[in-house]
C-alpha cells in the first residue's frame, strides 16, 4: 500500500516544478527578497499556538524512542510562516529590518488528500517583517509580486483577491456575535459550501437571521476599486474597527492596482483560518479553476513574533507550488518541452571513438549546454530515436571530417564547431509549456 498525498510527479513533470520554482525565485530575488532556508521540525508547542492546526501536525518520534527518551516535542512544520517567526525571534539582533526573505521548502499536514490538498507540498513564500513598524505599502507590495511572478509563466489567468480581518471583526462586533473566530471560519467557507449553505451555518451557531443575511451580503462583495467602501456602508453598520480596516484595504487595493493593474480585487469573504493574521489578508484564484480553491495565500500578522521587548509586525504570503501543479499536471495543461534536460545528444560511432564524442560533450558542457553522449555505438536511426524519444533537439555527430549537428525538428543537417556553436536560447533549457 503506497501512502496518499505524497506527490512524485514523472520526470517532465519535476522538470516543469523546477522551472516554476526558478521562475519565483528569479522573480522574488528582482524584488529585494533574500533567501531563507529553516528547518523541517518546530516544537510542537510552537506550532499549535498559531492556529487551529493540532489534528493536522505531524509529530515526530523515533520509532525506538521509549518515554524516557522520545521526540515527542517537535513535530514537522505545517507552513513556513511559524518558522519564520521563529527564525526572526532567535536571530533578531543580526538582522537587518525591515527583513525580506523568500523561502521554497517543503511543509506537511495530515489532511485528507484530494486534489489541491496534499499531505507533503511545496510552498513558496515571501515576507516583510519590520522591527516596530511596518509600512502599510507593504501589503500592497506582497500581492504584486506574486501576481507578476505569476504572470510570467504559462498559466491561466490570475486574480489576486484581498480582505482585511478589521473590516469583518468590526463588522460582527457591531453586530453582536460573540465568538468572532468561530464565524470567521464558517464566512471563509462561503465559496465552497454557497450562500445558501452559508447562512444556514451561521444561524445554526447563534447568528441571528438578519444579522446571519447582512453577513452574506458583505461577504458577497467583490470589487476591484474602492467602491467596496459604500457597498459596505450601504448596509447600515458601524463600528470604528471596521472603518479602520475599510480605510486600509482602500489604500492597499489602490496602490497595489499601480502596481499590477486588474489583477489585484477587494473581496470582503476572505477570512483566512489561521488565527496570526491581524489586517490584510489575501487569496489567489486560477480562472477557470475557482473549485480548486486559493492557490496562493497570506496576510498581514502583528503579534506572531516576539522577541523580547520589540514588536515585529509583518506580512506575508504564499504560493501553493504542489497546489498549482496538481492542477494543472494531472489535467494535462502544463507540460515540459523533452523529458531530459539535455539540449544535444553526441552521436558514437562505435567504441573505439566514444572518448572523441565525450571530448565534444566536454567542450559543449563548458560552455553551459547541456548534453549527453549516447549511450550505446548503435546505428544511426538508432540513436537518432532515442534522442527524439526524449525530445533532445539536436544530435551530433563527430566524423573523421569534421563535426555536423541535425536539428531534429527541422531534419536539417549542417557542419559546426564545438568551439562557438549555440543552440537558440529557447532549446538552452527546459520549457513550460501550456497545453490545449
Amino acid at each position: 500500500m503506497h501512502p496518499s498525498g505524497f506527490p512524485e510527479w514523472l520526470p517532465e513533470g519535476q522538470l516543469v516544478e523546477r522551472r516554476v520554482i526558478d521562475t519565483l525565485r528569479q522573480v522574488f530575488e528582482l524584488y529585494g527578497f533574500g533567501p531563507l532556508r529553516t528547518r523541517a521540525v518546530e516544537s510542537v508547542k510552537d506550532l499549535v499556538a498559531k492556529g487551529e492546526t493540532d489534528k493536522e501536525i505531524y509529530v515526530l518520534r523515533r520509532l525506538q524512542a521509549d518515554h524516557e527518551d522520545d521526540d515527542a516535542g517537535v513535530g514537522l512544520r505545517f507552513d513556513l510562516t511559524v518558522p519564520l517567526a521563529r527564525y526572526v525571534s532567535e536571530n533578531a539582533g543580526r538582522l537587518l529590518f525591515p527583513f525580506r526573505r523568500y523561502q521554497i521548502q517543503p511543509v506537511w499536514r495530515g489532511e485528507r488528500p484530494q486534489e489541491g490538498r496534499y499531505r507533503e507540498f511545496i510552498q513558496a513564500d515571501i515576507d516583510i517583517v519590520g522591527r516596530g513598524h511596518l509600512p502599510a505599502g507593504s501589503e500592497a507590495e506582497l500581492p504584486a509580486v506574486v501576481a507578476d511572478a505569476l504572470r510570467r509563466l504559462p498559466l491561466p489567468g490570475v486574480v489576486v483577491r484581498m480582505n482585511n480581518r478589521k473590516i469583518l471583526q468590526g463588522f460582527l462586533a457591531a453586530l453582536g456575535v460573540t465568538d468572532v473566530v468561530k464565524i470567521l471560519r464558517i464566512i471563509d467557507k462561503l465559496d465552497k459550501v454557497g450562500p445558501q449553505a452559508l447562512t444556514e451555518m451561521l444561524v445554526d451557531n447563534g447568528v441571528a437571521d438578519r444579522e446571519a443575511q447582512l453577513c452574506l451580503r458583505l461577504a458577497q462583495i467583490r470589487r476591484g476599486d474602492a467602491s467596496f467602501v459604500d457597498d459596505v456602508r450601504a448596509l447600515g453598520v458601524s463600528d470604528p474597527t471596521l472603518d479602520e480596516g475599510l480605510e486600509e484595504l482602500a489604500a492597499v487595493l489602490q496602490a497595489g492596482q499601480a502596481l499590477q493593474p486588474g489583477l489585484l480585487q477587494a473581496d470582503l469573504g476572505i477570512a483566512r483560518g489561521l488565527d496570526y493574521y491581524t489586517g490584510t489578508v489575501y487569496e489567489t484564484v486560477l480562472t477557470g479553476y475557482d473549485k480548486l480553491g486559493s492557490v496562493c495565500s497570506g496576510g498581514r500578522y502583528d503579534n506572531l513574533i516576539g522577541a523580547g521587548t520589540d514588536s515585529y509586525p509583518g506580512v506575508g504570503i504564499s504560493v501553493g507550488v504542489t497546489r498549482i501543479l496538481g492542477a494543472l499536471l494531472g489535467r494535462n495543461k502544463l507540460g515540459a518541452s523533452r523529458k531530459v534536460p539535455s539540449c544535444v545528444l553526441v552521436a558514437v560511432i562505435d567504441e573505439e571513438t566514444r572518448r572523441a564524442s565525450s571530448q565534444v560533450a566536454a567542450q559543449l558542457r563548458a560552455r553551459g549546454i547541456p548534453t549527453e553522449v549516447s549511450p550505446g555505438a548503435d546505428k544511426y536511426g538508432k540513436q537518432i530515436r532515442y534522442a527524439d524519444q526524449r525530445g533532445i533537439p539536436f544530435v551530433w555527430f563527430t566524423q573523421p571530417d569534421g563535426h555536423q549537428v541535425r536539428d531534429l525538428r527541422s531534419d536539417t543537417q549542417h557542419p559546426v564547431d564545438p568551439a562557438d556553436w549555440n543552440p537558440p536560447a529557447s532549446d538552452l533549457t527546459v520549457q513550460i509549456l501550456s497545453l490545449p
